[in-house]
């Protein structure tokens, strides 16, 4: 059974497809510049760390507007909708959990990356297909994430909670978006070889 409700046509697939590489491109090397700047930077939970922390969901949320103006009318793009509002949110409870330090920091950051985990899991069901490919980076770092947040719940409860994972959790999410976006590269191109 098909996650499609309808072929798009080939001109708007074409057009989604080149948008999503953009936009995976893109959102992969701002999260990879983002886990180094904040490896640097998170040390103490000061206001350079802070102003990091509440980046890095902004960035989520820009990426899911430019997201939801590329898609088609599709029952993802609720969902993308959703998510960025997720991240925006996340975004102001991880400014104001900063002041508390590294727990709630890591409550509020794990909180997001379940819920916008399960989010991308959605997206990437729904978009598997003849004209997006498999989404197979799309859904592993969804579960991940998905993952990766309630452990970083638990891990704020314990003795010694840190910030370290955070680096390497967008470092990961980086790399995923980036072969996401290959993977898309080689399908478009294998698209544009069956029709001429």
């Amino acid at each position: 059974m098909s996650t499609q409700t309808s072929a798009p046509a080939p001109a708007a697939a074409t057009d989604e497809r080149s948008s999503l590489l953009r936009l995976y491109l893109g959102r992969g090397v701002l999260a990879l510049a983002w886990a180094l700047a904040f490896a640097g930077a998170h040390e103490e939970v000061d206001g350079a760390a802070i102003t990091l922390l509440v980046a890095y969901p902004l960035i989520d949320a820009v990426s899911s507007l430019l997201d939801h103006r590329a898609t088609p009318n599709g029952p993802e793009r609720r969902v993308i909708a959703f998510n960025g509002v997720l991240s925006t949110l996340a975004a102001v409870a991880l400014g104001i959990a900063g002041a508390g330090g590294v727990a709630p920091v890591l409550h509020v950051f794990g909180a997001w990356a379940t819920v916008s985990g399960a989010a991308q899991l959605i997206v990437g069901l729904r978009r598997r297909g003849p004209e997006l490919g498999k989404q197979w980076p799309t859904l592993i770092s969804g579960g991940l994430s998905f993952l990766v947040g309630i452990t970083y719940n638990i891990q704020a409860t314990g003795d010694n909670p840190s910030l370290d994972a955070l680096s390497v959790y967008a470092t990961g999410g980086g790399v995923w978006f980036i072969l996401q976006a290959l993977l898309l590269g080689w399908k478009s191109r294998r698209l544009r070889t069956r029709t001429t």
